[in-house]
């Protein structure tokens, strides 16, 4: 698929549902600073709207995605409810899991994201399974998942890889490769600089894309994916972006040189995007002005929403958390 073959309609979706996304995450920023507003660690993706928005976008509603703890852009793509969102972060029995998962362990089986997992390298193990599931029923259905550099270290990335070349699964790796595990550079812990080459020695393709480009993540999303759902096999994406908050809203970043940051902002996803929509005729200043306006408004009704709900009671304490077996 060519760039051109994107037609407006779509690129104004991706320019929305980034700004919304972005939206979103400075509304957690404030709150995490007032007591009692944001309970639990913030991690959040500011600076990788594209990525989030570009893959997820290139899916259709069978395929399933796994995520990882910057997780709130893949949901908003898909189509979470803001609300809802907003309250579970918040751990308000409005909340899409009841108040109990919280921002890191985000679960929407309805819309197919099946789960969230905030401990590192946990996703793709997961993911061969939902995969695996997929092909043993002859679906049509492929799963993604997303994790970062860092996770990419992890022997339990390596071996899902090698599952999913073996039984040729419908699975594509999303690397998120945003210069930072924590607060360690990948050179410090990732023995190559380009993860995707990893592909070739699991059988399958690798690419890399510009992760600050949501054309080219869509792009190669829908490429990917075609080839994932086709029957050959998986595939490895790496998106080559960067994370402009800490690890948390705890963290300030203390070990990030300020240039390195300001190089970064200058290469926004969003901002970036804008520019490109604009000169291209498709959207004009008012229009821009009135999706920045729409997206606050929405992001602020979510938040009083979630203020306005009430946390999860004790006699919920067992619930959700063992299967029922069917009756008899």
């Amino acid at each position: 698929m060519t760039e051109n073959q994107i037609i407006p309609d779509l690129r104004i979706r991706l320019y929305k549902s980034m700004v919304l996304t972005r939206k979103f995450e400075e509304k957690i920023m404030d709150l995490s600073q007032e007591p009692g507003r944001m309970p639990g660690m913030q991690i959040l993706a500011n600076g990788q709207e594209a990525v989030a928005t570009g893959m997820v976008s290139a899916l259709e509603p069978e395929d399933v995605i796994i995520s990882n703890h910057r997780s709130h852009g893949h949901l908003l793509a898909r189509g979470a409810d803001l609300n809802s969102l907003m309250a579970e972060i918040m751990a308000k029995e409005t909340g899409v899991n009841g108040g109990k998962a919280g921002t890191l362990h985000l679960s929407v089986p309805d819309l197919n994201v099946l789960m969230t997992s905030t401990v590192v390298g946990a996703g793709p193990p997961l993911a061969l399974g939902a995969a695996f599931a997929q092909q043993y029923k002859k679906t049509t259905g492929i799963t993604v998942v997303f994790f970062g550099d860092g996770a990419a270290a992890e022997g339990s990335v390596h071996e899902a890889m090698n599952l999913a070349g073996v039984w040729k699964l419908p699975l594509l790796f999303v690397c998120e490769n945003n210069c930072w595990a924590g607060a360690q550079r990948p050179e410090e812990h990732c023995a190559t600089p380009h993860i995707f080459q990893r592909a070739k020695g699991y059988d399958m393709p690798g690419r890399s894309v510009d992760g600050n480009d949501v054309e080219a993540v869509y792009n190669l999303g829908v490429e990917l994916v075609e080839y994932c759902r086709s029957g050959k096999g998986p595939a490895l994406m790496e998106a080559l972006t960067y994370r402009m908050r800490g690890h948390g809203e705890q963290d300030r970043q203390h070990y990030v040189d300020p240039k390195e940051l300001e190089s970064w902002a200058a290469k926004c996803p969003i901002l970036g995007y804008r520019q490109k929509l604009l000169d291209g005729g498709v959207l004009n200043q008012a229009q821009i002005q009135a999706i920045d306006q729409d997206a606050e408004a929405r992001v602020a009704a979510a938040a009083a929403f979630g203020d306005e709900s009430p946390y999860p009671g004790p006699e919920t304490v067992l619930t959700d958390v063992f299967v029922q077996p069917p009756s008899a």
